[in-house]
């Protein structure tokens, strides 16, 4: 397939040449300054693309988005999709590429899934040089002293690998370092991704990094990586990832990936600087929360917005219909084949999210990515489901049929857009920063997931009042948790209700700006399964590269 030169992509965005820098042939790099050129317009109309809790292998939630951008380009409008960079872990491991699928796609799609820009290099570059810089602080005593035991600064590595979970490093005697243990972090869930995925400037960016926590001294003061002079180093390494990227679409329209923290590890949101990119030069911006909309979505509202000054004028939930009948109790390999029964009561899931969207002030557009063996008396049932709730559903076949396959979705989404012209919705956050952690909490818990509480184990209390203290009582919260339910039991399907939440373990991300509550059995440095994405993946002898995506 020919891709356009991305000259040309940057072109029909609008975008100044000398702010286009080529990374290749088909990827470029976009400076800071281009968002706030007299010829950004900054009229783009933000939509959130959310779904429903999804099945292990995802829903289409990025097919989607890019499939709605085209729709929207073959209606004449100047469309962008900003949306996060895979994380090479889930690339080889269940999930496979995140650059969409089959006609809607985002391109290069072996490049953006493989090294891309090197973002995620840099940033694992930048996590491992402060890492390295608070272990030399450990050797030589200087220039803060740290408490070995009280260091809390892990490594990280942008691959799934279990075996790095808990590892002893400074090992061989006294002229290799002190001997202490620590674990490696996913770069998806590095704080690092986090501070550039919030970021507003290179400025905010070094003093993000200096807010870091690394540790404690024997007196229990907290050391940040400002102690021990990293953030400036770190910035020369994260210099040209913070630059947003420019791609295209598989039919050539404009796209800009950039940053990408985890959904339920992290906030799961691309960075605020893709997005006032695109928003100044776009008519309409599409943009994603990572997993369901009790995760990323959540997220994108309280923490990004917040953080970005910026509202969507609505959401775009997406479903499947095998993804509603697996919420609603069929058999994992029954899910493609027609069953009402099921169908219907998964019903009540996709319900709690469109309470969920209503909570926050927000209308909605329920986009159905839809199957072969989707029927139309499926269909019916969940446009009479969505009929009485006086939400628009819209179905597509982007995957199969790129943009043409498209258009019902982008024309339902417009109309939903247009309707806010007049009266675009304002910020309503769950929670105000003034209230209690627990407040937060609780908040989250009992509006997004349905729980009846929330309860902090003796270690999560004990390491939020070591955050309370350090002034993290402020901050926003994250919580960590499985994105297979609405609960923090992944086997808790459909709409559960009665059950509460446990926080195991609180995190102070001061640097990113966030409290990190993990529930569950969440872990920041996943696993490979059994069958590895990675066993699938081919090299031809031209070059090509097969096997990224799920079904090739």
């Amino acid at each position: 397939m020919k891709l356009r030169p991305i000259q040309a992509v940057a072109e029909e965005l609008g975008l100044n040449s000398d702010d286009v820098i080529p990374w290749g042939r088909a990827r470029a790099k976009v400076s800071l300054d281009a968002a706030g050129r007299p010829e950004a317009k900054g009229k783009g109309r933000l939509l959130l693309v959310s779904s429903i809790n999804p099945t292990p292998p995802g829903e289409g939630k990025t097919t989607t988005s890019v499939a709605l951008a085209m729709g929207l380009r073959m209606r004449q409008r100047r469309a962008v999709p900003a949306l996060r960079e895979p994380s090479l872990g889930p690339v080889f491991g269940v999930k496979g590429g995140g650059t969409g699928g089959g006609r809607a796609s985002l391109e290069p799609a072996e490049d953006i899934n493989l090294h891309f820009t090197g973002d995620l290099h840099a940033i694992t570059a930048a996590h491992n040089l402060l890492a390295a810089l608070v272990d030399n602080s450990l050797y030589f005593r200087s220039p803060v002293e740290l408490e070995p035991t009280r260091v809390r600064w892990r490594r990280c590595l942008d691959m799934n690998d279990r075996f790095l979970r808990n590892v002893m490093v400074g090992l061989g005697g006294k002229a290799h370092g002190v001997p202490r243990e620590t674990s490696f972090d996913i770069t998806a869930a590095s704080e690092v991704m986090a501070i550039l995925a919030l970021s507003s400037s290179l400025e905010d960016l070094e003093e993000r990094c200096a807010r870091i926590v690394v540790g404690q001294t024997r007196e229990g003061a907290p050391v940040r990586a400002a102690d021990v002079f990293a953030a400036p180093s770190m910035v020369a390494l994260l210099r040209d990832a913070a630059m947003p990227n420019l791609v295209q679409t598989r039919e050539g329209g404009p796209a800009i990936v950039h940053a990408g923290p985890f959904g339920n590890i992290a906030h799961g949101c691309s960075s605020i600087l893709g997005t006032r990119l695109a928003m100044a030069y776009a008519d309409e911006v599409i943009t994603e929360g990572g997993f369901g909309f009790d995760l990323g979505a959540e997220k994108f509202l309280d923490i990004k917005c917040r953080a970005a000054g910026i509202w969507p004028r609505g959401v775009l939930v997406v479903v499947t219909l095998r993804a509603l009948k697996h919420h609603g109790g069929a058999a994992p390999n029954a899910v493609a084949e027609p069953n009402r029964e099921a169908l219907v009561r998964g019903f009540e899931h996709l319900e709690k999210h469109l309470e969920s969207i209503a909570a926050f002030g927000l209308p909605a557009v329920i986009g159905v990515n839809r199957f072969p063996q989707d029927t139309e008396a499926e269909m019916d049932e969940l446009r009479a489901f969505a009929r009485e709730r006086g939400v628009a559903v819209a179905a597509h076949e982007g995957f199969g049929k790129g943009g043409e396959g498209s258009l019902e979705l982008a024309d339902t989404v417009l109309s939903m857009l247009d309707a806010t012209d007049a009266e675009p919705a304002k910020p309503k956050f769950l929670y105000e920063l003034s209230d209690a952690p627990e407040a937060k909490l609780t908040a989250i818990a009992r509006t997004v997931y349905g729980a009846r509480d929330v309860h902090l184990t003796a270690q999560a209390k004990k390491d939020l009042d070591a955050a309370v203290a350090l002034g993290g009582d402020k901050l926003p919260i994250c919580i960590a948790k499985t994105h297979l339910s609405l609960s923090d039991d992944p086997s808790k399907r459909n709409r559960p209700r009665d059950f509460d939440v446990t926080v195991r373990e609180v995190r102070l991300s001061a640097g990113a700006g966030f409290l990190v509550a993990l529930t569950g059995d969440i872990l920041t440095m996943p696993g490979l399964p059994r069958e590895p994405a990675a066993k699938r993946v081919v090299v031809h002898p031209d070059g090509r590269v097969t096997g990224l995506m799920q079904g090739e």
